[in-house]
């Protein structure tokens, strides 16, 4: 061979060797300079080898040499031999035994009567790969497991005189015996017991064994009876999942894993989440890269008529003719120039055969429109769309600040309902984000108003909230009332919900408190409209954190009057269903069902608490005393422990006064009695005292001058109520409501 040829084939082989290094580039399995390898078992990300290559410290793996071999262990001593990006990773677990020697238990340190295993919430038995086996003719073993806090267990007997009757490969009772798992499991003891203590079968079974096992793994035989005597471990499969929380939980926070070109899937064994490359695509999908294209053109079952040739695309693969040859766009295939009658003839058929399908389809899709257009009609009077037209046309301006929307036209906004659009979630509708044809970004709520004897209160409520232009109250746009249940069309606010940025770990707040007394002003203001300026008044019924949205500018927006009630102009209070959120609910609302506007009054002194607080209005993780917010500042600011309970960063030498004002505001409205509470307005007013009180202590360094005393004064005047003889008997009836509904969150 010539220089010349061994230059070529040098050449070549680099070649080759450059595209292999660059697919395994372009496919990595693990973090940027991270190993991917213990032993012989690759490690994936989110599996990691050091800190910082694992998504967390339940996927760290150590490396560790075991017996002469480098062996990975997971969570702590499980050990793994294969991990895979399809939520499986597969481990050795210890067998129970229990074995006698002429009816006397065997001591020997090697054998476990009874074995355990205990993972994180992220890895759970794998209940369709698993079985668990108990093998023995004197044995009876249970699998002991934990669900939800609480215990369970199931078992199977193997109980046989002899090895006549057994038959091999059949785990049937004879010999052996098997369960199916049940699902979502991370906590099992395995435990293996005799009856006779093999006395009786010792010849030719002194032992008996309980372990879980892969399905594929272990073949049942007469042999199995002694030779597990010398098997210490079963391979087992286990289930993985990132986190806790479901993909619409996850999917738009800052800790959603999943890559480029892949999509979320819900664990179907227990909780959390996993990552799957698209259609397509193949690599690791939970690295920032995700996953890479695959040449479907490798693949020589693709494009191989006559004719055709194969192009890669992202994601799939497109047929091509070849030279000499070219489309026929009536039959969809490659043909030569000089076309034969007989495709010709093919054509024509086929061509007959689609203008009869597509006629029959015309004519099927008229008659669907048909029945569509008359649904639409039929729901739009169901909903009371011609009271609510008559009505929005007798009054002045609500052509141009309320519209009623087509069915078509909210579909296109969110895309038919795509549930990523979704924005919130309450009792009385689903919340979505939509963008109008002018750009417009909207929020639109799915009502659950089904009740057809509600139908004119809903209309009137439509039309009351239509008029109603206060820069505190979310705008309502417009309706739909072509669907089975009425859609509102609402103004999108950007920067989420107040219950946020006080609550999510997400969110740590930073807001000071001089943008919370704001907010809190705003909101009351918003409130004192609605009962006092608006004809007729409304209370809102549901007033809480997660009903206050917050604009680009942190100015409040109440939302969401699902649950609100229109207040005859001639009565003071409603007798009405209990409606509204644990935690803010008036205790008299709830012990007379008898709304006044008071009610709306309580649920915003819990707001202010949660303000001035930063906790939750209820939560269950709490101690039972501290379980409401209300009871718990109730009860510090009776013992003169305010500054104890307020939030830390928004406590500082020159606002004292103020917070203590605050506090003591949020006392009145947290009253027992309704009508020894404050109104909305007066609130207001005081709230907007406090504030230019703040104003006028920035402008007033020395906090002790004769006009800062006057506003003091002044402000704490303007309301006069005895805060302290309220206390005890709020705080023991917020207690024993919180005890009376055990409810997690909600209406």
């Amino acid at each position: 061979m010539g220089f010349l040829g061994i230059l070529v084939q040098v050449t070549w082989v680099a070649v080759m060797l450059s595209e292999l290094a660059a697919a395994a580039i372009a496919s990595p399995i693990a973090l940027p300079n991270c190993p991917d390898k213990c032993g012989d078992v690759e490690i994936p990300y989110p599996f990691g080898l050091r800190k910082g290559c694992s998504i967390d410290q339940n996927f760290l793996i150590n490396c560790t040499n075991s017996f002469g071999a480098t062996q990975p262990f997971l969570l702590g001593d499980l050990t793994a031999t294969n991990f895979s990006l399809e939520g499986q990773a597969n481990i050795l677990m210890y067998m129970a035994k229990d074995c006698y020697k002429h009816g006397v238990l065997d001591q020997d340190p090697s054998i476990w009567t009874s074995v355990y295993l205990n993972s994180s919430l992220n890895f759970t038995i794998s209940s369709t790969q698993n079985k668990f086996i108990v093998v023995g003719c004197d044995t009876v073993a249970y699998l002991d497991f934990q669900q939800d806090k609480e215990n369970f267990s199931t078992g199977c007997v193997s109980v046989c005189e002899s090895s006549r009757y057994i038959v091999n490969g059949s785990c049937s009772g004879v010999g052996c015996c098997e369960v199916d798992i049940p699902n979502g499991l991370n906590y099992v003891i395995l435990e293996s017991r005799s009856f006779n203590n093999h006395t009786k079968v010792g010849a030719f079974n002194p032992c008996g064994y309980a372990f879980i096992s892969q399905q594929t793994t272990f073949n049942f035989s007469i042999d199995s009876l002694h030779s597990l005597q010398h098997q210490n471990m079963t391979p087992v499969v286990l289930d993985w999942a990132i986190g806790t929380e479901t993909c619409k939980d996850i999917v738009n926070k800052s800790g959603y894993t999943c890559g480029g070109n892949s999509t979320c899937i819900d664990s179907d064994n227990g909780s959390g989440y996993r990552c799957k490359c698209m259609e397509g695509y193949h690599g690791n999908p939970y690295l920032h890269l995700g996953c890479q294209d695959i040449n479907e053109c490798e693949n020589p079952n693709h494009c191989k008529l006559p004719g055709e040739k194969c192009i890669n695309v992202l994601g799939n693969f497109t047929c091509s003719c070849i030279k000499g040859y070219h489309l026929d766009v009536s039959a969809g295939i490659c043909v030569t120039n000089q076309s034969s009658r007989l495709v010709t003839l093919l054509v024509g058929i086929g061509i007959t055969f689609i203008v009869v399908l597509v006629c029959s389809s015309w004519l099927y899709l008229i008659v669907k429109k048909r029945q569509l257009i008359k649904l639409k009609q039929r729901f739009f009077e169901q909903n009371g769309g011609l009271i609510l037209q008559q009505k929005l046309s007798k009054q002045e301006n609500s052509a141009e600040t309320t519209k009623i929307f087509t069915m078509k036209e909210l579909k296109k906004a969110t895309n038919n309902y795509d549930e990523t659009l979704i924005i919130g979630r309450g009792g009385f509708g689903t919340v979505y984000k939509g963008i109008l044809p002018n750009n417009m970004i909207v929020a639109i709520k799915k009502s659950k108003i089904g009740d057809e004897s509600q139908i004119e209160q809903f209309i009137n409520e439509v039309v009351v909230l239509s008029q109603i232009n206060h820069k505190n109250v979310v705008k309502l746009l417009g309706c739909c009332l072509e669907t089975q249940v009425p859609l509102l069309v609402y103004e999108f606010i950007p920067n989420g919900t107040l219950f946020e940025h006080i609550h999510h770990e997400s969110k740590v707040s930073t807001i000071s408190w001089e943008t919370r007394l704001r907010i809190a002003a705003e909101t009351a203001e918003a409130l004192s409209y609605l009962h006092s300026a608006a004809s007729p008044p409304i209370i809102h019924r549901d007033i809480k954190s997660s009903n206050i949205l917050l604009d680009s500018t942190y100015t409040a927006k109440v939302s969401d009057f699902g649950a609100s009630k229109l207040v005859p102009l001639d009565q003071t209070q409603l007798a009405t269903m209990v409606r509204g959120t644990l935690g803010y609910l008036d205790p008299e609302y709830m012990q007379t069902s008898q709304l006044t506007e008071k009610s709306d009054v309580y649920s915003f002194g819990v707001v202010l608490v949660e303000l001035l607080t930063g906790k939750k209005a209820l939560s269950f993780d709490r101690p039972e005393e501290e379980r409401s917010v209300a009871t718990y500042f109730l009860s510090f600011s009776k013992d003169n422990r305010l500054f104890e309970v307020l939030e830390k960063h928004i406590a500082n030498e020159e606002n004292v006064e103020q917070l203590k004002e605050a506090a003591n505001l949020a006392k009145m409205c947290l009253r027992l009695k309704g009508e020894d509470r404050p109104t909305m307005k007066e609130v207001a007013t005081k709230l907007e005292d406090l504030r230019k009180m703040e104003k006028h202590s920035r402008d007033n360094v020395d906090s002790n001058s004769e006009e800062t005393k006057f506003l003091r004064t002044k402000t704490s005047d303007s309301l006069n109520y005895d805060v302290d003889n309220q206390s005890a008997d709020v705080n023991d009836t917020v207690r024993d409501h919180a005890a009376l509904l055990d409810f997690d969150d909600g209406r």
